[in-house]
């Protein structure tokens, strides 16, 4: 959707951070959503995939609670994620009857090309700010969506 497909608000409105956030946060899951596709990858996917890089290796219980995933979608995302060859699953060592998750080598490659896609992304979303431009707005963004952080 470009800029001339946004539904009509009144100025009142427009003028809103709220509407204005929101539209800025449509526009940038669109952009990243359209990059990741390119390597055949949802947001879903990519956010458990790079998760588990990150805290790996994990149970997927445990990868469910940090993400935030209901443990039923977090058995699906997984399952996809390991039919892809992008993620292995053994036996936990701390607790045998769980399954640890861990990315493979396939996955990492993976990940390193739909990261670089993300950025991209990103800097299109932000091409019209200057790097100290782009410096605040996430700051200011922190500040706005982690307030007590």
């Amino acid at each position: 959707m470009s800029h001339d497909d946004t539904p009509y608000a009144p100025s009142r409105i427009r003028a809103l951070p709220s509407w204005l956030l929101g539209r800025a946060a449509a526009r940038g899951h669109r952009l990243v959503a359209d990059a990741l596709a390119t390597e055949g990858m949802r947001m879903m996917h990519h956010a458990v995939l790079s998760a588990v890089d990150e805290l790996g290796p994990v149970s997927q219980a445990e990868l469910g609670r940090t993400v935030g995933i209901d443990p039923k979608d977090m058995v699906a995302l997984v399952n996809d994620l390991q039919k892809d060859g992008l993620v292995t699953r053994t036996p936990d060592p701390k607790d045998r009857r769980k399954n640890a998750v861990e990315i493979s080598p396939t996955g990492k490659q993976r990940l390193c090309r739909t990261q670089q896609l993300g950025d991209q992304a990103n800097a299109e979303l932000t091409a019209a700010l200057t790097p100290d431009e782009r410096a605040q707005l996430i700051t200011l963004l922190g500040k706005i969506a982690l307030p007590d952080r």
